[in-house]
């Protein structure tokens, strides 16, 4: 019989492990927290006016907000899924978390405006 591989335990990490590289990253200190773009500021700043919080299908023009800034605002934890609407099931009606309140009555949580992207 001919052992073709074996197996022997790793007892040390490899150099181009992750580890090696995270190191510095770590000690530059924590993260900052991200601020929300002048879409996403927009959007929460109407929830501070409505009951309950309650964040906007619409735009000031009418128009939906996108999907996009919505799911972003939820995964920042700004805002959160407020109930299924029974008559637009693709529709997410969402109300502004103590979180996100708290981040645009800040003076510190002005918007960033987003950088024009190249066509």
């Amino acid at each position: 019989m001919v052992r073709i591989c074996s197996y022997s335990p790793i007892t040390s990490a490899p150099a181009n492990d992750l580890g090696s590289e995270a190191a510095p990253r770590l000690a530059q200190g924590p993260a900052k927290a991200p601020k929300p773009t002048a879409s996403q500021w927009a959007y929460l700043r109407r929830g501070l006016t409505q009951p309950g919080g309650k964040l906007p299908l619409f735009d000031e023009q009418g128009q939906r907000y996108p999907a996009r800034i919505i799911q972003s605002c939820i995964d920042q934890g700004w805002a959160e899924p407020w109930f299924a609407n029974p008559i637009k099931p693709d529709w997410t009606v969402c109300r502004l978390t103590k979180r996100g309140a708290a981040l645009i009555q800040s003076a510190a949580a002005k918007p960033r405006l987003a950088k024009p992207q190249s066509a």
